[in-house]
């Protein structure tokens, strides 16, 4: 039995190791209903991934950069958490030849990228699939994005690799659909931002693929779209994974509440 071509995914990732300690910058279940999702995210694909492409908000080179090494270290990229979260492993294996893959289908729509040896697993990839696949046994192939940060770039991104879908390839991107950490760190959207911005994103993500991109691709001019913004390298990896959806119709798969503002996840295919 042939396998079935496997969606494209945009995740929240969560604050730092927020789902592995005892979360004291509010309420103790703030990320509680987000871990529970992540957790079922296998049970709503179609078959196990053979591979997952994950794009970070965490990783931005002048050059798309794709981590070829055979076994990632992980990068512990945040700061002032407790100390075992310093000692958290993933030990998911690399995939060298996936690298090569996805190398060969940037190039072929004139997309330059480089290999890179020595980078880890940065935390918007290790946290959220320490949660989803804890078992570390899908290989894993970490996707820079390019830091002019332009959307769409990132978009044309998805489509050079949108047939790896249809290979058993995971496309995960791993971000924030709202990411100002300022509301954030005082827990309240005083401004009603998130809300608004959310909203639009979930009009935009579920439209037909031409409005859908066209949309995606001029967020800054979205209500509350700045505000939930201020930098954009959060909201990236959702135009990639948008980019890759083909035609296939964007849904609206996750929503919670946490610090203060709204969070979504979105699901293509």
């Amino acid at each position: 039995m042939n396998n079935k071509k496997l969606p494209s995914l945009f995740i929240p990732h969560g604050g730092g190791p927020c789902f592995f300690m005892e979360w004291t910058r509010g309420p103790a279940n703030t990320w509680d209903k987000m871990k529970g999702w992540l957790e079922n995210v296998v049970n709503t694909l179609p078959q196990k991934p053979s591979a997952i492409l994950v794009i970070s908000g965490h990783w931005e080179e002048e050059t798309v950069h794709i981590n070829s090494h055979p076994g990632p270290d992980l990068l512990f990229d945040y700061y002032g958490f407790p100390e075992h979260t310093y000692q958290l492993t993933y030990p998911a294996p690399g995939s060298p030849e996936l690298a090569k893959k996805v190398q060969a289908l940037l190039a072929k729509s004139g997309i330059k990228s480089e290999m890179e040896l020595n980078r880890g697993y940065d935390h918007g990839v290790f946290v959220p699939l320490k949660v989803m696949f804890p078992d570390a046994d899908i290989p894993v192939v970490q996707l820079s994005l390019q830091d002019n940060l332009d959307p769409a770039f990132h978009v044309q991104i998805g489509q050079a690799i949108e047939s790896l879908r249809a290979d058993n390839v995971l496309i995960l991107g791993s971000g924030m659909s709202f990411h100002n950490m300022q509301t954030l760190m005082q827990g309240n959207d005083h401004g009603g931002h998130s809300d608004k911005f959310d909203t639009w994103l979930t009009n935009a993500s579920t439209a037909p693929e031409k409005e859908r991109t066209q949309l995606l691709e001029q967020w800054q001019n979205a209500p509350s779209g700045i505000e939930s913004h201020p930098r954009e390298e959060h909201l990236l990896p959702l135009m990639v994974v948008a980019g890759a959806a083909g035609e296939d119709k964007g849904q609206h798969v996750f929503s919670d509440r946490v610090m203060g503002a709204t969070v979504s996840a979105y699901q293509f295919g």
